[in-house]
């Protein structure tokens, strides 16, 4: 099956260079990376250039204009660049283990879109992972375990890997609390409910629970990828939640209705 990761970022090169080490050492090269590129500055697209340079796999940069937070479209230009039958959705301050992109792919299955988990890194270790370039994705559980009792992150059994079974079935209707940065789906999934709802542009937040809820409308089920692909989410400040309460509007309207399709969406651009 043909893979894509989409990775978003937005003018953050020192984090990005991080989960793109992680990438290049991936324990199957056999998937296409696109960073979605929210309108960064040159150090950005330098940093891109230099990694596709060195490689395994396909790396592509799609890049828009900087309008203000548009990751909603950014997200939809690189879905509309791929023909992968798999699509794989991270961010640029998520620094992937070894077996992230592996996992995905074992555990996907027709019918039903991934969600996955996040180790948050705290503030102070995350400025060290950065300044010196530490190797995240070769870490195992015990120096994870050190690692959590040092409070560098806010825990350490997600990194526990459990097989495929009928436990990730439990919350089929589940969209509380899944993030476009650990989820993956049937490209044609995607397209069937036209991506993601750029009504979400410029206000940060919910877009990812419009598309998990627009796809559970469709009947893609939700599949836990807990405790097999967790992704190490480097510290940053908090968003501007200025926009949320109208986000939180359209969001209570899609709710209440069965939409399924994104009325802005991935279909302008195919």
């Amino acid at each position: 099956m043909k893979t894509a990761v989409i990775v978003t970022t937005y003018n953050r090169p020192d984090a990005l260079a991080v989960v793109l080490d992680g990438y290049l050492v991936q324990d199957t090269h056999g998937f296409e990376l696109i960073i979605a590129d929210d309108g960064s500055t040159g150090d950005t697209r330098a940093l891109i250039a230099d990694y596709a340079r060195r490689s395994p796999f396909t790396l592509r940069h799609v890049w828009q204009e900087d309008r203000g937070f548009r990751a909603a479209t950014i997200r939809n230009r690189a879905l509309a660049a791929t023909e992968a039958d798999y699509v794989i959705l991270s961010d640029g301050d998520c620094a992937p283990p070894r077996d992230f992109v592996s996992r995905h792919r074992q555990l996907a299955e027709p019918g039903y879109f991934l969600s996955g988990n996040r180790i948050l890194l705290s503030e102070t270790f995350t400025a060290k992972v950065l300044r010196q370039r530490l190797p995240l994705h070769d870490w195992g559980i015990v120096r994870w375990l050190i690692a959590w009792l040092k409070r560098d992150i806010n825990r350490w059994l997600p990194m526990v890997r459990l097989p495929d079974s009928a436990f990730r079935k439990r919350t089929p209707e589940r969209w509380k609390g899944v993030k476009t940065c650990n989820l993956s789906a049937w490209r044609a999934d995607l397209i069937a409910v036209n991506g993601f709802d750029e009504s979400y542009a410029g206000k940060w937040g919910l877009e990812d629970s419009d598309l998990a809820i627009r796809l559970l409308h469709a009947g893609i089920k939700h599949k836990s990828a807990r405790f097999a692909a967790p992704a190490f989410h480097l510290w940053h400040r908090e968003a501007d939640k200025s926009g949320l309460k109208e986000n939180q509007r359209l969001l209570d309207e899609l709710i209440a209705s069965k939409r399924t399709y994104a009325e802005l969406g991935v279909d302008q651009y195919l």
